[in-house]
């Protein structure tokens, strides 16, 4: 679209998709440097998977205190965390607080669901038709998009015939769902379901659990974070933050140095009864590192995690059906639950098997298997997401020369760095698909992203450049790397979202491998994206109009000066 369009066209110099973690910092740094800078949102309000997933028992599986933000002392001095594994209500007004207090609220727009997005290569801009009809343009767009915010049901027949309250968690009720009295059917056993089944047990009438394949889940053995315990923390931010960017996951947790077959295994076994008793992720990555890398050691941490699940599910059957028996512990991300497995100690819960005894459809009132009819009074679909590219997918992006990103990740996403795509000038992810925040804890992820995008922003708007692109030889040597990575990795096998594997989503079945996350840690990954910059930003082409074409990285190297 041209500018001589004769609607009327809401310009800005930058344009942010999504009001989650990572767009609210993004627009913060845009504001800090002076720069006319918009968030758009598609949901009601700010906060991302914080204000959509509303459903008892949601709450973070990093420690609070470091997953909030790190760029404000301020901020870090005057926040109390109430948990040490903050609930949903708390995020989301922590988020508001930081809206609130950076005043980025007034160049947030709310109900704007970006429809199509194109770049006009005879201006350097991304023309953006939004959803209520208004068109936007700007120099650069900044995606934001979250890596779990696209929602996927089952493909189940008959849904629209059922007759009661049925939704996916990622959509429950603002107002709350009453469950008292009443039958209620949850499908699905991934992380969502493993945090609220516990929950909806506690108060519905009956509860009947449907589970294709097994998970398996860890105690997340959080605990209430007093004045004091606040105020030792805030005392150690800094070594928190350090930790965090030192560890390969980003959080506090660092992997065992030791081999796996150096320890003695009453040593190893020990040290899991003592990790598997501490909060949070530890058992799974304050682990020897063989576990994710070797069979034999990662049958012999399943089989320990398998055993404390024996312990505590009293039905030997039920125990047994709930062990996964297609992937080992830890090859993909671990959920961490409370009192998960004893809630099917329960008398008003029942768990159904659907690889033994399949859903043929839902009916009006409740659920047909191949075995039996059940009514409900609720439906719960507790079945994932289309991760990480699920969004992008969802939204038409048209580059330069026709492509259409959909189509060029058809196969799966193909990246320099996570955060550029050859043939999509002007378009930054901060923690896109490929980056270092998808297989990290992701705020310090995405701090990682956001000051990166910022600093070439920086040097762009200094030395007059109006388009930015990665070259095809970058992008393609870094999709090859973040895919050799992989061949390591035990999680190669799992049908896991670090797969791609989804089968609501067409295309995204077993059988088929999507690179979706870089699997060289923080610090690896941290290491590479700041040679680039060091480097003058290699394998990234600046120009301007005045160029007539590109300027090579190695006379733009001055510029990260």
């Amino acid at each position: 679209m041209s500018a001589a369009t004769a609607q009327k066209i809401e310009e800005h110099e930058v344009v942010i998709i999504g009001a989650g973690v990572c767009g609210i910092y993004q627009l913060h740094r845009m504001l800090d440097m002076g720069v006319d800078a918009v968030v758009v949102e598609m949901s009601d309000d700010l906060g991302g998977t914080w204000y959509n997933n509303r459903y008892p028992g949601c709450r973070f599986d990093s420690e609070s205190y470091t997953y909030g933000y790190s760029f404000s002392k301020e901020l870090l001095n005057e926040w109390h965390w109430v948990e040490a594994y903050s609930p949903q209500p708390e995020n989301l007004k922590y988020l508001n607080h930081v809206a609130d207090k950076f005043n980025l609220r007034p160049h947030m727009q709310f109900n704007c669901k970006v429809d199509h997005a194109r770049f006009e290569e005879s201006e350097d801009r991304w023309y953006l038709d939004l959803s209520d009809g208004r068109t936007m343009s700007c120099r650069f767009m900044i995606m934001g998009l979250g890596l779990l915010s696209q929602p996927t049901l089952p493909k189940i027949k008959g849904r629209e015939d059922y007759k009661g309250k049925a939704f996916h968690t990622y959509y429950w009720p603002h107002e709350g769902v009453d469950m008292k009295g009443k039958k209620v059917a949850i499908i699905g056993t991934g992380a969502t379901a493993i945090q609220i089944i516990p929950e909806v047990a506690k108060e519905a009438d009956s509860l009947t659990v449907f589970q294709r394949r097994a998970n398996w889940a860890a105690p997340l053995n959080n605990y209430k974070i007093t004045d004091e315990k606040m105020a030792e923390i805030r005392s150690r931010y800094d070594e928190i933050f350090e930790a965090c960017a030192k560890s390969p996951g980003g959080f506090e947790h660092h992997p065992d140095r030791r081999g796996f077959w150096e320890v003695d295994r009453d040593e190893r076994l020990a040290m899991w009864e003592q990790l598997y008793k501490e909060p949070g992720f530890g058992i799974w990555l304050k682990n020897f590192r063989e576990i994710f890398t070797h069979e034999d050691a990662n049958a012999e941490i399943s089989e320990f995690i398998a055993s404390k699940i024996r312990e505590r599910v009293k039905d030997p059957v039920t125990a047994e059906k709930l062990i996964p028996k297609d992937h080992g512990f830890g090859v993909q991300r671990v959920p961490l639950e409370t009192f998960y497995y004893e809630a099917y100690n329960r008398d008003n819960v029942e768990l159904i098997d659907i690889s033994e005894t399949p859903i043929e459809r839902i009916t009006e009132n409740g659920i047909k298997t191949s075995e039996r009819d059940f009514d409900f009074d609720i439906i719960v679909y507790a079945t994932g997401f289309d991760a990480i590219t699920g969004a992008y997918d969802h939204m038409d992006i048209q580059g330069r020369d026709d492509f259409v990103l959909r189509e060029k990740w058809s196969d799966g996403p193909e990246t320099y760095l996570g955060m550029m795509v050859h043939g999509f000038p002007n378009m930054l992810m901060p923690a896109g698909p490929q980056s270092g925040s998808a297989s990290t804890n992701y705020p310090r992820g995405i701090e990682n992203g956001v000051n990166w995008c910022t600093d070439l922003l920086k040097v762009v708007w200094d030395k007059g450049y109006t388009r930015v692109e990665a070259t095809a030889e970058a992008e393609e040597r870094w999709t090859r790397h973040v895919a050799e990575m992989y061949s390591t990795m035990l999680m190669r096998k799992a049908k896991s979202w670090f797969t791609g594997y989804n089968s609501n989503v067409e295309g995204h079945e077993a059988g088929r491998i999507r690179y979706f996350v870089y699997n060289g840690g923080t610090p690896k990954y941290m290491k590479t994206i700041n040679e680039v910059r060091d480097k003058g930003y290699e394998g990234v082409v600046l120009s301007s109009p005045g160029s007539s074409g590109m300027v090579p990285p190695h006379q733009i190297g001055d510029a990260a000066d």
